[in-house]
């Protein structure tokens, strides 16, 4: 029998519709409306939606234009990222009420990792409800939560029970849940790889889970060994309070489509300008630069560099951005530009921990979730 993997007691909270319900929060007359927060013009994109605009379509990264064809009442309202980020706080603080194993993704989702919390509470299904309680108390807002034995299908469970909802997946009930699930609903499983698993026949977790490591290696990559792991419930990446960034960047939409490559560059040098004060500010610097261009019939296309040396200036920045940028001809006219740098000299280059053994989940202790 194959040695029992420690068991953690994973909870991922995520707050619904966060943008989109700190608007009405404030704004008692959009209760019950259909809201986007984001712009509405021609060249405006929806950052968030509330739960009343996604029941006509309304989706976050839609254009404008095309969330006001599927919802014509729908009420835009441009954000307010300070209010956002003043009710983040308030909401990571109360997260630290209970452990300080708090991983943020962002400012309305965490991890957080209650196997032993300050409260002495064993029952991380309780955690996570007094959690979404005291957020309600505090913010007037609603979240929800997935619990079980790894962030991956924390996050998972998280969307089960959306919106004001949570979703408990205890260590002898993890394969039967991923069996049952639709690919899509998958972390990770965007548009395009669900529809490359659906060519291949896969549609649930058990599909997946039916395929051998040198089947999905075959068609998927490094990626087909994550796949191979996920599905039987293996993950052994442990909740770190402090992320290490991976990449930083800055990117412009523009009012009007830009064919000439003389007014790319000033646009460029603008937006290399802000991804050194991001440098400067997060003290760190990247060796792989990388040239963002979206042409006006949206396809998008990716130029990329890495250099044998750290860069952090704007000065080196555009040196290597205009040789990308003339490095092929342009198809179209272009309606976005951006830069980001990776491979940054912060990360962390020591190993996640070995995996569990492959039958870990099926021998581990049954603890009070």
């Amino acid at each position: 029998m194959a040695e029992a993997f420690p068991i953690r007691k994973i909870i991922h909270v995520d707050m619904d519709a966060f943008y989109a319900s700190v608007e009405q929060l404030d704004n008692p007359d959009l209760v019950g409306k259909p809201v986007a927060v984001g712009g509405g013009g021609k060249r405006g994109v929806v950052s968030a939606a509330s739960y009343e605009a996604r029941k006509f379509g309304v989706r976050s990264a839609m254009s404008g234009v095309l969330a006001r064809q599927r919802c014509p009442e729908l009420i835009f309202v441009r954000p307010r990222f300070d209010r956002y980020k003043e009710i983040s706080t308030a909401i990571h603080k109360i997260f630290h009420e209970y452990t300080d194993l708090v991983e943020p993704l962002s400012l309305d989702e965490a991890y957080l990792d209650v196997t032993e919390n300050k409260k002495g509470n064993p029952s991380a299904t309780l955690v996570a409800r007094d959690i979404r309680d005291r957020i309600k108390e505090k913010t007037g807002l609603n979240a929800s939560a997935g619990i079980s034995v790894n962030k991956f299908v924390a996050k998972v469970a998280s969307d089960i029970n959306k919106p004001n909802g949570q979703k408990t997946v205890p260590p002898e009930e993890v394969i039967e849940f991923l069996e049952g699930l639709d690919i899509k609903k998958f972390y990770g499983v965007g548009k395009v790889m669900k529809e490359k698993m659906y060519r291949l026949g896969i549609f649930t977790g058990k599909d997946l889970k039916s395929k051998p490591i040198e089947f999905l290696e075959e068609h998927f990559g490094k990626s087909g060994a994550y796949y191979f792991n996920i599905v039987r419930g293996i993950q052994n990446s442990q909740v770190k309070p402090t992320r290490t960034r991976k990449s930083l960047a800055a990117e412009r939409t523009f009012s009007e489509n830009i064919s000439s490559e003389v007014f790319m560059l000033e646009r460029l040098e603008d937006i290399a300008a802000e991804v050194e004060r991001r440098l400067k500010k997060s003290k760190v610097a990247g060796k792989t630069i990388t040239l963002k261009i979206k042409y006006s019939d949206f396809t998008l296309q990716t130029r990329s560099r890495t250099l044998p040396y750290f860069v952090s200036t704007k000065e080196l920045l555009m040196e290597n951005v205009k040789d990308l940028l003339f490095q092929d001809k342009m198809r179209e006219s272009v309606r976005l530009l951006g830069i980001s740098l990776s491979n940054l000299n912060n990360e962390d280059k020591t190993k996640e921990d070995k995996p569990p053994p492959e039958n870990s989940i099926d021998v581990q202790l049954k603890l009070d979730f």
